[in-house]
């Protein structure tokens, strides 16, 4: 039984190009890519395990082999580019405020309140 998932533009984007490029359809490249994927995760060469260790801080790249460093790499962007839940609440805190932050010339943060004091 067939079942609708919803993918970003920018996925959708790329499987519309590999598709016409390839000479299939936008089911059958996504079909191709999963086989793909499967198949690399069963080789035995490739351990996802280890890429969620090294994103984790718990081993360091070198362990990874060159398939699962590019796939770390993919990994570690996409978290970098998310703030995480402590940021969110900080920087909402910080846009209420109203306050806004910046260095001097020694490189020490000041505050510059948005409200002036009278």
């Amino acid at each position: 039984m067939a079942k609708s998932i919803e993918l970003g533009d920018d996925v959708m984007s790329l499987v519309h190009r590999e598709a016409e490029l390839r000479g299939r359809s936008v089911a059958e490249q996504i079909t191709h890519w999963l086989r793909i994927g499967l198949a690399i995760e069963k080789s035995g060469t490739f351990d996802d395990a280890n890429i969620a260790a090294v994103l984790a801080g718990e081993h360091e790249t070198a362990s990874l082999t060159a398939l699962e460093k590019a796939v770390w790499s993919e990994r570690f962007l996409e978290k970098m580019s998310e703030p995480g839940p402590g940021e969110e609440a900080f920087f909402a805190e910080l846009r209420k405020s109203g306050n806004t932050f910046d260095l001097d010339v020694l490189g020490e943060i000041v505050c510059t309140d948005a409200q002036p004091h009278r």
